[in-house]
């Protein structure tokens, strides 16, 4: 049953400001795709205009969940959640006035998962063990790495088909950013989920995309696979200090 995304000459912005201009990319099924831009270059208004939250003016977003395929400018937030596609958004946006287990249950709000929310809950505490020692505590009164393996345990609970993570290493100190990355892996291979990270922390999410896209200025400047990534001379440039002259 085949999960994916393509996107076809996309423009978007907010007001009379354009953010977006003529972005085309693929997120194919069982695949994990980076998307790699430093502060302000568009990352997360892609990631708005997938989920349906900003409408772009120009431009094609084709969904496929389970071999059927979708508009998405024609669907709302909340029919792409029921379908399976789930957003783990920039600053966590926890409830943090409820306790983990709380957060948690809040995630399962498809039917689907309400059926399987124990199993579910089971999975992440496997996952996330510090969760289910801390199921009772507050999540406003937890760590900036703890709060961050929550909201992705509390987007997990919905059963996503394909998971989109925005920015999952801001606020977080270099240890915490190489477990966050790897939980996310972790999850994928047993949910053989389809994921794509929005990140601008080059060196720890190649290390798990199969393959990457740099936006610079909202224009996709390059794409290719890890290697490919890890090689150009762009990317050398932006995300490793490495002007290739000095090399």
């Amino acid at each position: 049953m085949a999960n994916s995304i393509i996107i076809e000459n996309l423009h978007a912005g907010y007001g009379g400001v354009r953010v977006l201009k003529d972005v085309s990319l693929q997120l194919r099924h069982g695949e994990t795709v980076a998307l790699l831009g430093t502060n302000g270059n568009g990352k997360s208004t892609l990631i708005n205009c997938i989920m349906g939250i900003l409408r772009p003016s120009s431009g094609r977003i084709l969904l496929t969940i389970n071999d059927t395929s979708f508009d998405i400018c024609r669907l709302s937030t909340e029919e792409l959640v029921h379908l399976g596609v789930t957003l783990v958004p920039e600053g966590r946006h926890l409830f943090s006035r409820l306790t983990v287990q709380e957060n948690l249950l809040l995630g399962a709000y498809r039917p689907v998962a309400r059926q399987r929310m124990a199993e579910t809950t089971e999975l992440c505490f496997e996952v996330f063990p510090i969760l289910k020692e801390r199921r009772r505590q507050m999540a406003g009164s937890m760590s900036g790495g703890e709060q961050q393996m929550l909201a992705i345990a509390r987007a997990m609970m919905s059963l996503p088909e394909i998971l989109l993570i925005d920015e999952p290493s801001v606020g977080l100190a270099p240890i915490m950013v190489k477990r966050t990355i790897e939980k996310i892996a972790e999850l994928k291979a047993l949910r053989n989920l389809t994921v794509m990270m929005a990140e601008q922390n080059f060196t720890q999410s190649i290390r798990i995309a199969d393959r990457g896209y740099v936006i610079v200025h909202g224009e996709i400047a390059f794409e290719g696979t890890r290697q490919d990534l890890t090689e150009n001379s762009l990317v050398r440039k932006l995300y490793l200090g490495l002007d290739e002259e000095n090399t």
